[in-house]
């Protein structure tokens, strides 16, 4: 079938709102499903009004209904951007959907994501760069969103805030402007550097550039200054312990009829059949547009496999490992486990990175056995949940490296996910890919050095000559020589 930017982009569109509109629905269908319709307007208020640095569940903050309210809120602002901005929308803003709407459950609401959107606006308008084609570096910022409620309704009390008090000040609204500013400033600087640091084999770029900034964010505010360090908002939820703090029976019928509408969505639009399926699977995923090469009908399908894929692994891991459920940040992670399904995700190059977390848990139950220890972590640890869906973003190493790369990404990340979150204080809410990042670095290095030629570098020359027999309209990228 022949691949257009202009099809893509309705697709796109298409699937931002059709994915908002779902959550508002679940939004209501959770109220009724938890008894919490009554409520659901103070439940979301308080949402809006608390602290909520990096892991604040907002099922337990608020409730199922709110947190799937505030999501669909958010993923509805950031649609109407994509469509009413002038030119086509591409597949790494539809990344960036996809991350806001996976955080809008745990620490991103529609009052702290505004401020970080706005910011990498100042500087598109300064520099007169093209909004459209720049709207993914707004949506990234929002990971930074919890700063702003630290300084709206914390910071400035500092010992004297009290959990639970809507205080607003006026230092509190100038820190948050300042801050603004200075994100504007540094925001759209920090991404191109540090993906050349990885080199392309991180695909959660915005995770490793933001990740260092937050670390001295939070040096400085808390650190260096001597305020208290952010912290979690506890608050007894009746309604979410009745649950056993996990709505599982409701995330799996939500998302697997959102899986199944993007699988047969997929079908239907690609002339009623899975073809040319078998070529996307064989990408590497280093440096791939799946949309401009195989078309947004094959990247849906694969979006309703991988989600399918993922829900399987937390169900299992869930199952049979003692942890934590599906709670908010779990619901999250499984839409951020979809942020490149479109551009470098897939099910054949991910699942190494999955086996990773069992081999790292293994590996530590070894050492208990010959040096001690009394780690209690396991796969379904709400960390290693979180961290797992992020990990994926390696998944190019899987792909030019092998399975064993795979393995090692997969180990490394496990073994760094709980210690990273303490370097920026919470207030960075790409935790899961900072890890990644910095697992790149560590991993890219030895790869390279032992492995002069990767395999799959070989592969993707087949596939792009493929490629360009299939779809006439598809662009040699720069820096490929098919000769």
């Amino acid at each position: 079938m022949k691949v257009s930017e202009e099809r893509n982009s309705r697709i796109i569109d298409g699937m931002t709102f059709s994915i908002s509109t779902a959550l508002l629905l679940a939004g209501f269908a959770g109220a009724v499903y938890t008894g919490t319709l009554h409520t659901l307007h103070i439940d979301f208020l308080r949402i809006l009004t608390s602290p909520c640095p990096l892991v604040t569940d907002y099922f337990e903050l608020g409730s199922l209904g709110a947190a799937f309210l505030n999501a669909s809120l958010c993923g509805y602002v950031m649609a109407c951007f994509m469509a009413a901005l002038p030119g086509p929308s591409h597949v790494n803003t539809l990344a960036g959907f996809f991350l806001v709407i996976a955080h809008a459950f745990y620490g991103l609401n529609l009052l702290n994501m505004l401020p970080c959107f706005a910011a990498p606006f100042l500087f598109l308008l300064v520099r007169r760069l093209d909004i459209n084609e720049n709207l993914h570096v707004c949506m990234f910022a929002t990971c930074f969103s919890p700063v702003i409620s630290e300084f709206l309704f914390r910071y400035p009390l500092g010992e004297n805030y009290a959990q639970g008090q809507v205080v607003v000040t006026t230092r509190g609204i100038v820190m948050a402007v300042i801050f603004v500013l200075i994100l504007a400033i540094i925001g759209p600087g920090l991404l191109p550097g540090a993906r050349a640091w990885h080199k392309g084999y991180n695909l959660y770029n915005g995770g490793l550039a933001y990740g260092l900034f937050g670390f001295l964010l939070y040096s400085f505010l808390y650190r260096t200054l001597g305020m208290p360090a952010p912290t979690v908002p506890v608050i007894y939820n009746h309604v979410y312990n009745a649950f056993g703090r996990s709505y599982q029976a409701f995330a799996n019928c939500f998302f697997l009829l959102l899986f199944a509408c993007c699988l047969l969505t997929g079908w239907f639009l690609n002339d009623r059949s899975f073809k040319g399926i078998e070529h996307l699977f064989t990408d590497t995923g280093y440096e791939s547009n799946f949309a401009r090469k195989y078309g947004m009908p094959l990247c849906l399908i694969n979006t309703g496999l991988y989600g399918a894929l993922f829900l399987g692994y937390v169900n299992l891991a869930v199952l049979l490992t003692p942890g934590d459920g599906f709670t908010g940040p779990t619901f999250g992670v499984i839409f951020a486990s979809l942020t490149f399904t479109a551009m470098g995700q897939h099910v054949t190059n991910v699942w190494p990175i999955f086996l990773g977390y069992p081999l790292m848990s293994l590996i530590t139950f070894l050492f208990h056995l010959f040096i001690g220890g009394n780690s209690t972590w396991t796969i379904s640890t709400q960390a290693y949940i979180n961290s797992v869906a992020f990990a994926t973003g390696l998944c190019p190493m899987v792909g030019r490296y092998g399975i064993r790369a795979g393995l090692a990404a997969g180990a490394v990340c496990a073994a760094l996910c709980t210690a990273t979150g303490a370097l920026h204080g919470g207030l960075m809410l790409y935790n899961g890919g900072f890890t990644t990042g910095i697992a790149a670095l560590i991993l890219l290095p030895i790869l390279e050095h032992y492995v002069k030629t990767p395999r799959g570098q070989i592969r993707e020359y087949i596939n792009l000559r493929d490629m360009l027999t299939l779809n006439e309209n598809a662009r040699v990228p720069e820096g490929k020589d098919l000769k």
